[in-house]
């Protein structure tokens, strides 16, 4: 397992030195987010070809996490090809403080460490030779729904701004009636369900600190926090009257003005 860990970890660094040479020549480090978003995607199948674990495990495990993947990396991947030369505002204030390209690289490749940390629940599994149990399935469905949940969050986002009308405007509707970031509560909830997932297999505790790492990044770190400053540079009074109204994360009933 340490072998395969340490191998996982030489591919991610490759992996994001190219990603990395990649956003350089064309000049937009927006990419780095689909990068990281198809690293499971890149990790998990192998670790499902060479581990020597149960395969029903390994298979329904990793279709689950390259299902996220994929999907978060497309979705991510179409809307930096669309804003595409202009780079996300977060990479231009980096820039601002990080001249040259090689500050960049020892980011890239930290998130290249981060990837691999996230993948433990797919390595643990791979080397569990045991039937699944009822904490697998558990967390494999959870994770499994709240992936549904996460990509009606997103379509319902994006047919909200498909409509000129909409402009400049926030969006109410459906689910983000009831939280103002329920993309980001479903994400947590599946790296909850990957966890639970780990519990099933030996040293899958460790498998805890995912769930936690994405908790501190979404709510802490590059989620609510940048979401919410420019959705008020942006919108806003309008927005600062969403935020008076709406959770900001769990979902739950509005309140008053």
């Amino acid at each position: 397992m340490l072998t395969l860990f340490l191998i996982a970890l030489g591919i991610a660094a490759t992996y994001f030195a190219v990603a990395w040479a990649v956003c350089v020549k064309i000049k937009n480090y927006g990419f780095l987010d689909v990068a990281w978003s198809y690293g499971i995607a890149v990790l998990a199948p192998i670790y499902a070809l060479i581990g020597p674990g149960h395969a029903p495990r390994t298979g329904i495990a990793t279709a689950i996490g390259v299902a996220w993947s994929l999907r978060l990396g497309t979705f991510i991947l179409i809307r930096v090809l669309k804003h595409h030369p202009a780079e996300d505002v977060r990479y231009e204030t980096l820039r601002a403080r990080w001249p040259g390209p090689g500050m960049f690289l020892a980011f890239f490749e930290l998130q290249a460490l981060v990837v691999v940390i996230l993948s433990l629940p797919f390595l643990f599994a791979a080397f569990n030779p045991s039937p699944l149990r009822l904490i697998e399935y558990a967390g494999l469905t959870l994770s499994f729904l709240s992936l549904c949940g996460e990509t009606l969050a997103d379509w319902q986002m994006k047919q909200f701004k498909s409509k000129p009308a909409n402009r400049g405007q926030v969006c109410q509707s459906g689910l983000w009636r009831f939280s103002r970031h329920p993309n980001y509560f479903f994400e947590a909830l599946i790296w909850v369900g990957f966890a639970l997932f780990a519990l099933g297999s030996p040293h899958g505790w460790i498998a805890l600190i995912c769930p936690l790492m994405m908790l501190y990044f979404l709510l802490k770190v590059t989620g609510i926090p940048l979401t919410e400053e420019y959705a008020i540079k942006s919108k806003g009074e309008a927005y600062r009257e969403y935020q008076r109204t709406t959770n900001v994360f769990i979902p739950w009933f509005r309140k008053s003005s």
